[in-house]
C-alpha cells in the first residue's frame, strides 16, 4: 500500500517502471480526445468541481486512463470526499501512476499522471482515509468506467 512518504519520495527521486509506455504527438491525441479531455489530460487544465460524470458515480468496475485505457483506480476504494472531484485511497498498481511536484498557482501540491502516458490527472494529498491517508483527487475527464459485467 503506498502511503503519503512513498509519494514524496516518487516526486522526489523518481516513479516506478510502467509497465508499458504509449507516446503520441499533440495532434494525435487531439485527435482521439474531445476538446476538454485534451486540455486537462494533455495541457494540466482541470475541471469545475462538481461538474465531472465520476463525481458520484457508485458503479463497480475499474477507472482507466481515458487517453490510453491504462487500469489507474478501482471503484472498490472510490470514496465520498467533499471535494467536488473523484477521489481514491490508492491506486490498482503502484506503477499505475506518476508523482511530479506541482508549485503552480503559489502553492506545493504532487501532481499524478498516468505512467503510461503522461496525462494529467489530478493531484494526490495526504487528507484520505485510513488506511492509506491518501486522496488522489482525480478529473473525471481524464477518466474512462469500464464496469464489470
Amino acid at each position: 500500500m503506498i502511503n503519503w512518504t512513498d509519494v514524496i519520495s516518487y516526486a522526489t527521486n523518481g516513479n516506478p517502471v510502467p509497465d508499458r509506455r504509449e507516446e503520441k504527438s499533440s495532434d494525435e491525441w487531439k485527435a482521439l480526445l474531445t476538446p476538454e479531455q485534451f486540455r486537462i489530460t494533455r495541457q494540466k487544465g482541470t475541471e469545475r468541481a462538481g461538474s465531472g460524470a465520476y463525481c458520484s458515480a457508485h458503479e463497480a468496475g475499474k477507472y482507466n486512463c481515458i487517453c490510453c485505457n491504462t487500469p489507474l483506480f478501482d471503484s472498490s476504494i472510490k470514496f465520498e470526499s467533499g471535494t467536488g472531484w473523484p477521489s481514491f485511497t490508492q491506486p490498482v498498481k503502484e506503477n499505475a501512476i506518476q508523482y511530479e511536484k506541482d508549485s503552480s498557482f503559489g502553492m506545493v501540491r504532487v501532481e499524478v499522471m498516468c505512467n503510461t502516458c503522461d496525462a494529467h490527472l489530478g493531484h494526490v494529498f495526504p487528507d484520505g482515509p485510513a488506511p492509506s491517508g491518501l486522496r488522489y483527487c482525480i478529473n473525471s475527464e481524464s477518466l474512462k468506467l469500464e464496469e464489470n459485467g
